[in-house]
């Protein structure tokens, strides 16, 4: 069997260079920003942005005061992503088995195919050339698993630098002291470095067998571990995976966690690490552009129609209804604003589908005008045609009983693109006979309505509540007065008892008390003046708690109305 090989291929400057594949030449320093908090911060930066100073996470102002001729555009995560995938798609020419890793990386298993390209430094060179001719920047790594591989790409062929962990006092002057404790440079274990040194191809190349001594130089930041673990080994001198590879599993599992001794293996090749291939997705959407620039609801409900037709037409076609459909409007200002909504049942209906897109028109802001409409069912699911009985009536009723939960499914959609599908629910029998256990919560949208309601032996309350103690003689007699919430209460009327025994197969400390006989039990007031009279016979859940593992007792439940 072949040597498993694997190429990890890093973008670190997606976001930016993305946009500036359509720019002039000579743009300049280029950043895009994103929302944090209150403040917007730098998430990716062009070369120019990154020669003059400039940092990813630094916020916006500092970066203007700094670089005064910054351009900056605005993140779209989602664009970012189907870009991303464009690229997984270029990558399938290297191997078929590519994955995707959001929100930057790609990882390829090259196993058998590097002698296609005539070597694996041959490959790199190719993979480099043909993203330098894309506009792009990638470093990447080949190594027997993928966390050997996504070290080399980030962390393989880095310039060496001084041997200042920034925690010796001895060497920092008096002025600096106070911030040494929040430099996170590379030595320390923080943000990976933002270049790597040109001609440093080889060094990213592990030989088969050789990961050990390849990673051996490299940050233990290159294990994908949490900052705050990163962190702590620096401070201990444990700054290299070569520090780590020798030490005892048992002392650093009990210091650092499970998950250092499992990311080493990963990285030697020591543990699994499957790569699950991206899949094919089905593509249901369709697209609008317009001549001039349009703003007003008229016209955007006008394309809406005019492109829901033509998706309603794909859909039936593939034998799939759409679940979730997302609207998407490219405005003039090259930005792009979209909603999305859901459907209780999948469904390739444009009449079904359209109430809830106007019910998010309010949400989408022309601004300049939108050049560009687009809607795409990103989730779908196979929709079966029902047949009918061949008896005319039955015929008849299934079609009366299927417009039914058509409306039904519409209400619950409509319901949904206001306060989300997850917020409607519906009731189901359990298949339990303790009380508080008979019915179970689900959501309305994936879920069908219940058809067959088991009858309970003896009447439930409309209201439970868990057990609450009462006051009274303690014996399975039923008491012809008790207190209850601070009540005197006497019993005017009871029905009973009917027994109900714990779930043996389960420990629930709720019914360690054992066997419960329950009473309904009509009570009034014992004195005058108290709630119970105003309340004029209250019907309340009493039970006797026989006692096991707790001790005996009566306790309230629940109330009738």
């Amino acid at each position: 069997m072949a040597q498993r090989r694997i190429l990890s291929l890093w973008f670190p400057r997606l976001g930016a260079e993305r946009l500036l594949r359509r720019a002039a030449p000579d743009h300049g320093p280029f950043a895009v920003v994103e929302d944090r908090g209150n403040a917007q911060v730098l998430c990716s930066l062009s070369a120019e942005a990154d020669q003059a100073g400039l940092r990813e996470g630094q916020p916006l102002r500092d970066a203007l005061a700094m670089c005064p001729d910054l351009t900056t555009r605005l993140r779209n995560p989602q664009a970012e992503l189907d870009f991303l995938r464009v690229l997984r798609r270029w990558a399938g020419k290297f191997s078929p088995w590519v994955a995707d890793q959001p929100p930057a990386s790609l990882l390829v298993d090259l196993t058998g195919c590097a002698h296609l390209f005539g070597g694996e430094e041959a490959l790199l060179a190719q993979a480099e050339e043909d993203c330098a001719a894309m506009g792009l920047t990638v470093h990447a790594g080949i190594g027997d698993s993928p966390g050997a591989a996504w070290a080399l790409a980030r962390f393989a062929g880095q310039p060496e630098r001084p041997g200042r962990s920034g925690d010796a006092i001895d060497q920092e002057a008096p002025a600096t002291r106070a911030r040494a404790v929040k430099r996170r440079n590379w030595e320390r274990g923080g943000p990976p470095p933002r270049l790597a040194a040109p001609g440093a191809r080889a060094a990213r190349i592990a030989a088969p067998g050789q990961a050990r001594q390849a990673l051996a130089g490299l940050p233990v930041a290159a294990l994908r571990l949490d900052p705050e673990v990163t962190a702590s080994l620096v401070r201990l001198g444990l700054r290299r995976i070569g520090d780590l590879a020798g030490m005892p599993r048992a002392a650093l599992a009990r210091r650092f966690g499970a998950e250092l001794g499992l990311r080493l293996d990963q990285a030697l090749g020591v543990a699994p690490e499957p790569i699950s291939p991206a899949r094919a997705p089905l593509h249901f959407a369709v697209r609008m552009s317009f001549p001039d620039p349009i703003g007003t609801d008229a016209d955007i409900l006008a394309g809406i129609d005019r492109l829901l037709a033509r998706l309603s037409e794909r859909l039936v076609a593939a034998g799939r209804g759409a679940r979730r459909l997302r609207l998407q409007a490219y405005r003039a200002d090259q930005s792009m604003q979209w909603v999305e909504v859901g459907l209780a049942r999948p469904s390739a209906e444009a009449d079904r589908i359209r109430p809830l897109l106007v019910q998010k028109l309010g949400d989408i802001d022309p601004g300049f005008g939108i050049d560009c409409l687009r809607i795409e069912a990103h989730v779908t699911e196979p929709v079966k045609a029902r047949q009918h009985r061949g008896h005319l009536d039955a015929a008849a009723s299934a079609t009366a009983r299927q417009g039914a939960d058509t409306a039904l499914d519409d209400l619950i959609g409509k319901l949904g693109a206001r306060i989300g599908l997850e917020a409607i629910l519906r009731l189901h029998p359990a298949d339990s006979h303790i009380p508080e256990k008979a019915v179970k919560v689900l959501p309305a949208a994936w879920s069908e309505p219940a058809t067959d309601w088991p009858r309970p032996p003896a009447p439930r309350p409309l209201v439970l509540w868990r057990p609450e103690p009462v006051q009274a003689e303690d014996r399975p007699t039923l008491p012809l007065t008790f207190r209850w919430r601070r009540r005197t209460l006497r019993t005017l009327r009871a029905r009973g008892p009917e027994r109900i025994a714990p779930e043996w197969w389960l420990d629930e400390p709720d019914w360690r008390s054992g066997v419960r006989d329950y009473w309904r039990v009509t009570v009034t007031g014992a004195e005058t003046g108290m709630a119970g009279d105003a309340a004029g016979g209250e019907t309340l859940w009493l039970y006797y708690a026989h006692g096991a593992a707790m001790s005996s007792g009566w306790f309230c439940q629940g109330s009738f109305a």
